[in-house]
């Protein structure tokens, strides 16, 4: 039976996250989502006090996501990091409704800032900012890049595609490398490479 629940409210955030992914938090109204998730407004209110509340928990999930994708970016050499979390976070929106959902709402699960984009964002620049030295000096630079793909990406997918971001940060690699003639390949490096 505990098995049986906790699928029903894993089913709810994904119907809450599928609606909001492409379109807005008010559109994932209780009559939407319990369609889409196949359930009762009952089963919705047995799991969850309110609408608000199930989309703090697809916020709270999201974030989840986006912290492990800066975890794994941050885990190799800091001047490709942020090149790194721009491809996968990238890479998330285009293929992850749970995470396009997540960007457009904050933790209370509204859709007032901050949203889980502006946290993301936070995320690298606080990485970039304790690795300290020049990467601190860009870590505005690095935000301002992966937030413009972000909101691209939203009315055009090409700027969500891994190349795209692959040739911008092969443009910005040097800033973000040791100072010195530019290395050749890809910023994400041979074995990150997103294709």
């Amino acid at each position: 039976m505990q098995k049986r629940s906790e699928q029903t409210r894993q089913a709810l955030v994904s119907a809450a996250a599928r609606i909001i992914a492409d379109g807005r938090p008010a559109d994932a109204g209780l009559v939407n989502i319990c369609r889409t998730a196949g359930v009762s407004r009952g089963a919705l209110y047995h799991h969850f006090s309110s609408t608000t509340e199930l989309t703090a928990a697809v916020y709270s999930q999201a974030f989840e996501r986006a912290t492990t994708l800066a975890e794994e970016a941050f885990e190799g050499p800091a001047e490709s990091a942020a090149a790194r979390f721009c491809s996968s976070l990238c890479t998330a929106l285009r293929d992850e409704e749970l995470v396009r959902a997540g960007t457009q709402l904050a933790a209370d699960g509204s859709a007032g800032p901050p949203r889980l984009r502006d946290d993301a964002l936070d995320l690298v620049r606080r990485h970039l900012v304790s690795a300290g030295g020049e990467l601190a000096e860009l870590a505005d630079l690095a935000v301002v890049v992966t937030a413009g793909l972000e909101s691209l990406g939203r009315t055009d997918g090409t700027w969500w595609e891994p190349r795209t971001s692959e040739r911008i940060w092969d443009l910005l690699r040097p800033l973000f490398g040791p100072r010195g003639p530019a290395r050749g390949g890809s910023p994400l490096g041979a074995a990150g490479r997103q294709d």
